[in-house]
């Protein structure tokens, strides 16, 4: 018969017999009689055999000194908090004390700040503020932070030299590096530059008057060009004395509203850079532009508002002492109706938050510090144009 037969119909398999029913030991104080034996003979059943008894494990003793039973942890739990709390534990049975620690163990602990810090790890880099460990071999700088270096430390230079030119034009006083190439030519401008140019027609003002006020200013007058022989105080003469006096240029001034006249003169100097930076520390350390003994006096042009400005219509006045270039920016304004001023004020004082003098409350010292401003701005950025052009 082909091995197809195998799976035709179900396929059949003896039939296991159930498990004979559980029979508990007869009880040791009803012991059996001699009648249930031929019972189960002829019934065909057996007493049940009763379960082997599994030995119980033997315990394992505690060592010596270490018992492990919860009676031990809770009288060592009370004692230590009878102790803290000042007062007399209750009598608990005598438990074995564990044995004493060796030496090593109650020897003081080093602390861990004397501890000796592990070397970094190989190829890592030590964060910024975290000293090299003694005896460490501080990691290599890889190639990549060398040339970001070598970036930032160039755009870093150019950054410096744009900020000393800034700082330079702006009128900020240096160490004299950045304007060692414009001096020279500095002093050359009152005949090189058109007078429209070094003194414009129409100067303006932002936020340069009382309160953050714009103002706007209008030439009415340009002086010839001279020397300083009559053109100050002999006390103010006196103390420019030291830089010398190789040209000065004025010219006059009038605010928008026509009631305020200002003289600005630029006096180029003789002396050398250190002859400029030790004029601007006397003026500065003995505060001489704030003497009224030391205003500069004005412009008087005939046929104009300033007509009638004179020494005793000063009102305020500016002194700016340049140590970085070889000029003396001034200011020294007044009303343009000719009236006296009793108390002149300078614009340092008359510009203060709060000021209540005359010179003060109608602007006056913002007039002379602002022209002043301005005109000084005029000469520090066509001295930086010419050194551009002669390189």
């Amino acid at each position: 018969m082909s091995t197809e037969a195998n799976y035709v119909g179900p396929r059949r398999s003896s039939r296991i017999p159930p498990p004979p029913p559980y029979r508990p030991e007869a009880a040791p104080s009803a012991p059996a009689t001699s009648d249930a034996a031929p019972d189960d003979a002829a019934q065909g059943r057996g007493a049940a055999p009763p379960r082997p008894a599994v030995p119980p494990k033997p315990s394992r003793p505690a060592p010596p000194g270490y018992p492990d039973t919860a009676s031990f942890h809770l009288a060592r739990a009370a004692a230590t908090w009878h102790r803290a709390k000042g007062t007399k534990a209750p009598a608990t049975k005598t438990v074995p004390e564990p044995a004493a620690p060796t030496a090593a163990e109650t020897s003081p602990q080093e602390p861990p700040a004397a501890r000796a810090p592990l070397p970094p790890e190989r190829g890592t880099v030590t964060p910024p503020g975290h000293p090299v460990p003694p005896g460490a071999t501080p990691p290599r700088r890889p190639a990549v932070r060398k040339a970001v270096a070598a970036a930032c430390l160039v755009l870093g230079l150019g950054l410096i030299g744009g900020a000393a030119a800034g700082s330079w034009l702006a009128g900020e006083p240096g160490d004299g590096q950045a304007t060692a190439a414009t001096f020279a030519g500095t002093r050359g401008l009152w005949h090189s530059v058109p007078v429209n140019t070094l003194f414009p027609r129409t100067l303006r003002g932002t936020a340069a008057g009382p309160g953050g006020a714009d103002r706007t200013w209008h030439r009415i007058a340009v002086a010839p060009d001279s020397g300083c022989a009559k053109a100050f105080d002999p006390l103010l003469a006196k103390a420019l004395a030291p830089a010398g006096c190789k040209r000065l240029l004025r010219a006059d001034y009038v605010d928008a509203t026509h009631s305020s006249v200002i003289t600005v003169g630029v006096v180029t100097t003789r002396t050398d850079p250190a002859g400029m930076r030790a004029l601007n520390q006397r003026f500065t350390t003995e505060r001489l532009a704030g003497r009224r003994d030391l205003m500069p006096r004005p412009y008087t042009a005939p046929g104009t508002l300033a007509a009638g400005f004179g020494p005793e219509q000063r009102a305020s006045w500016s002194i700016q002492v340049l140590p970085d270039a070889p000029l003396v920016v001034y200011a020294v304004s007044g009303f343009a109706d000719g009236r006296e001023v009793a108390t002149p004020e300078p614009a340092s004082e008359a510009t203060e938050t709060g000021a209540t003098s005359a010179p003060a409350q109608s602007g006056l010292g913002h007039d002379a510090a602002g022209v002043a401003d301005r005109i000084e701005h005029t000469f520090r950025t066509q001295a930086a144009e010419a050194a551009e052009a002669a390189e």
